[in-house]
């Protein structure tokens, strides 16, 4: 099903995201899990694209296989750094005559260590280029593309951060999915800033259970970054160890969700890690069986 379909619903979507795991045992958990995902029915599930394109068989794989045996709608990301126009149009080829009607086009990131990095003569060197490269080839798509409630990293300018998602929007864009974010005044304010620029498709908040200390200083030192709220780091920082920590996280991204259900955002995405755990507690805690 088209996400621009699915989005068009009254009730709020909710979706999951996983990534391609490194070893056969990392597949193996990976499809237990989604095993146990699966009965929550979710809207879609996502699969994420490794950085400079270095999953790029890896996510073909897990999108056609999750498309083959859970009859799920599935959104692979489609990263552009470093990609030719050829490649992005036979991946998204394949894609299509297996069936799947949904991308999520991103830029991904640049190479490290290479200040001087420019897109190859026949790629992309921007997330809009691709997405006018996708609407006009393949036209049937649902374009979804990336918003940063905190900010984007590479854009300090706030202002000009919108327009160009703006941009993308015009191009072709079928909808939005949000960073991950603790605060959902980050999100709600990022939402009226895209009305107020004239950004009108469907904001899906992407949402994430802090597991572990260690987890919270991996997001922290992500590119993309991630403010933690006094009121989290205080809970944190109080544990006494790592279980109470995953407990917090758990509570505190229910409590998100639950705000962002009352508030009637057109999507929650979790952002899993591969992992079914804290995404089922949180559904049970909610009543989110459909």
């Amino acid at each position: 099903m088209l996400m621009k379909n699915i989005l068009s619903q009254d009730s709020t979507s909710l979706s999951f995201e996983f990534f391609p795991p490194k070893t056969p045992h990392g597949w193996e958990k990976l499809f237990e899990n989604i095993a146990e995902l699966a009965p929550r029915k979710p809207s879609s599930v996502s699969v994420t694209y490794g950085a400079g394109g270095t999953t790029r068989t890896q996510t073909n794989e897990l999108v056609l296989r999750i498309h083959r045996e859970t009859g799920i709608t599935v959104v692979p990301h489609q990263t552009c750094v470093g990609a030719t126009t050829a490649e992005v149009q036979a991946i998204l080829t394949e894609y299509q005559q297996a069936g799947i009607k949904n991308v999520l086009a991103l830029r991904g990131d640049k190479p490290q260590n290479d200040a001087n990095w420019h897109a190859p003569a026949d790629g992309f060197e921007h997330a809009i280029d691709l997405v006018r490269f996708i609407r006009h080839k393949f036209p049937h798509m649902s374009i979804g593309v990336a918003g940063f409630p905190e900010g984007h990293p590479e854009m300090p300018n706030r202002l000009l951060e919108i327009e160009y998602l703006k941009q993308k929007v015009d191009a072709g864009a079928d909808y939005i999915v949000t960073q991950l974010f603790f605060d959902n005044h980050d999100f709600y304010d990022f939402c009226q800033r895209c009305e107020l620029a004239g950004i009108h498709v469907p904001i899906i908040a992407g949402v994430m259970p802090l597991r572990s200390r260690q987890g919270m200083a991996r997001m922290a030192e992500l590119a993309a970054g991630a403010r933690f709220p006094a009121a989290l780091l205080s809970q944190v920082y109080s544990a006494a160890n790592e279980q109470e920590v995953e407990r917090i996280g758990i509570d505190w991204a229910t409590e998100q969700v639950c705000d962002l259900l009352a508030n009637k955002v057109r999507g929650v995405h979790f952002y899993t890690l591969n992992s079914a755990a804290a995404t089922n507690e949180i559904f049970a805690r909610l009543g989110l069986d459909r």
